[in-house]
């Protein structure tokens, strides 16, 4: 059995998981990479193994199914996970009213569900061990009235929140990362363009970086960018009216971009 750390990292295939795996594989962990592209994720672990000299176990899991999550539950029960990252998710294309109850039901199942399940279980055995943390990517877009998806990233903040008060003065950090654009696949996937200024896109290592040093601090919150940050002390004064006001235009903008 290797001694380094272990991590888990759900959506590890791209985006922001990749980048959350490539910089602990740097730092001398051993990974458990989760996600439902096999080929991207053997891929991924194959040249973590080779160049940062770790080891990297690949966990094909749709979290979206009753049985992806109990499969993701076994190996945090089976073995020792110093640090679990929950950052699958996804966008969808259509409006609430025209999509499915079904493929709501999916998203919110990869959004809160998976994300309580696996943080539950994961919290457990580290609070027994007397070490760990728990890293809970939510969304700037749980502040806003962006339909589903807003929805569940401000149910995994709030969740979130409560887990790490009941783990508070103790040896388990819980953080909720509450990122704003970053330059991955996500909205390409949605057949959008990138909307905005360029400036307020922000790199996948800085998001990755930020998080994981707030997340080692100790934070419960964690708002990478200082624009961000900003924006996220002024969100809670803003009059709910103006903030589905602009969440609606943001909306509009998406379906044109279909």
């Amino acid at each position: 059995m290797s001694r380094r750390p272990r991590a888990l990292i759900t959506g590890a295939s791209s985006g922001l998981g990749s980048g959350y795996a490539r910089t602990l594989a740097a730092e001398g962990y051993d990974l458990v990479l989760v996600a439902r592209r096999e080929a991207r994720l053997e891929e991924l672990a194959e040249q973590l193994r080779a160049t940062q000299h770790i080891l990297a176990e690949v966990a094909v899991a749709d979290l979206s199914t009753r049985g992806g999550i109990d499969a993701v539950v076994e190996i945090i029960a089976a073995q020792p996970i110093d640090v679990l990252i929950n950052n699958a998710g996804y966008g969808l294309r259509g409006t609430l009213l025209g999509t499915s109850a079904a493929e709501l039901n999916d998203q919110d199942r990869v959004l809160t569900a998976a994300v309580r399940e696996l943080s539950l279980a994961a919290a457990r055995g580290m609070h027994a061990r007397g070490r760990g943390g728990i890293v809970n990517v939510s969304s700037l877009a749980a502040v806003t009235t962006m339909g589903q998806y807003a929805a569940s990233k401000a149910s995994t903040l709030v969740f979130t929140e409560a887990l790490a008060g009941e783990l508070r003065n103790g040896p388990v950090t819980v953080t909720a990362v509450l990122p704003g654009f970053i330059r991955t696949e996500f909205h390409s996937r949605l057949g959008m363009e990138r909307p905005g200024p360029g400036l307020i896109w922000l790199d996948v290592d800085q998001v990755v970086r930020e998080s994981l040093r707030d997340a080692r601090a100790g934070k419960v919150v964690s708002v990478p960018g200082w624009g961000y940050r900003l924006a996220a002390l002024v969100a809670p004064v803003v009059p709910r009216p103006l903030m589905r006001w602009g969440s609606r235009g943001f909306s509009f903008a998406r379906t044109r971009g279909q």
